[in-house]
């Protein structure tokens, strides 16, 4: 018996709700959507339509790999963060909503300001808080830096899917090393950086733990490695008064601040994410300690 999109779609989503799943109705329309080829909104003025006699069992493909614990992010290819559209592969984190603090952080930083700032998206992973500053600045000039190659191929594609093209570059470099040559200066410096300690990439959740890229997680014996080493390197490209903005995981606040402090940054302070935890550091490099 055919049967329409709808159809499909609540099936997808009880099996999902039955599993357990918290937003079962906003992965089934995601799943439903991605074997489709259709994007929420085609699939919400589809419903009624009879699908094709592939597409259950194409959702039922999906929604087993869902039901193992595999993101759904990772399923169906791609997420959004920040209103903004993106490709997701196993090669990147999945962005959270906690890192848009930051995203929202540097967008407050330059409103009202004239010209075009200059952004560096250190360990960009998938771009998304770079490209997402590039969408809602759009005069913004951004390069997206990480030492994965593969990561940086996704940046490309979420470059090229928002047609970012003209404003920014991605570059491959190593937080850990000094700056490229000829990099210029920067109005504003963003990372996140891997910050979860080693002995704990055992207690995540499984969907993160046996999923995301742990190299991408693992920051270390008190998971501030990489920030401790990419600070006092990569302040060199922030110009006079430029601004510093780093995610943080819980309890590493004091730490990240005080760092800052030693490497002459001043104003600095901590944003709060939505459960109240310190989620993002930033201070700002005067120009008399240059």
């Amino acid at each position: 018996m055919a049967k329409t999109y709808n159809d499909i779609y609540i099936e997808a989503r009880r099996a999902l709700r039955d599993a357990g799943v918290e937003a079962y109705e906003l992965e089934a329309r995601l799943i439903v959507g991605r074997a489709a080829g259709k994007t929420l909104a085609q699939l919400t003025r589809d419903l009624s339509l009879y699908a094709g006699p592939g597409l259950g069992a194409e959702v039922r493909s999906m929604l087993e790999r869902r039901m193992r614990g595999e993101p759904v992010a990772y399923i169906t290819g791609g997420w959004e963060f920040y209103g903004v559209p993106l490709d997701i592969t196993p090669d990147v984190l999945i962005p959270r909503t906690d890192t848009e603090v930051l995203a929202e952080a540097a967008i407050r930083l330059f409103a009202g300001r004239n010209g075009s700032p200059r952004i560096l998206d250190l360990c960009a992973g998938s771009g998304c808080i770079g490209c997402a500053l590039a969408v809602h600045m759009p005069g913004a000039k951004v390069i997206l830096v990480d030492n994965d190659r593969k990561a940086l191929s996704v940046c490309r594609k979420n470059v090229q899917k928002n047609k970012l093209d003209t404003r920014v570059m991605c570059i491959e470099a190593d937080a850990t090393q000094k700056p490229p040559m000829l990099l210029g200066k920067f109005d504003l410096l963003v990372c996140n950086a891997p910050y979860v300690p080693t002995d704990e990439i055992p207690t995540l959740d499984p969907s993160v733990r046996d999923y995301e890229p742990v190299q991408a997680l693992d920051g270390g014996p008190d998971g501030l490695e990489i920030i401790r080493a990419m600070v006092p390197l990569w302040k060199s490209v922030l110009k006079d008064s430029g601004a510093i903005m780093l995610e943080i995981g819980e309890g590493q606040a004091d730490a990240v601040r005080a760092l800052l402090e030693r490497e002459g940054f001043t104003d600095v302070g901590a944003l709060l994410d939505t459960g109240g935890t310190e989620r993002v550091v930033l201070g700002r490099l005067p120009a008399s300690t240059k």
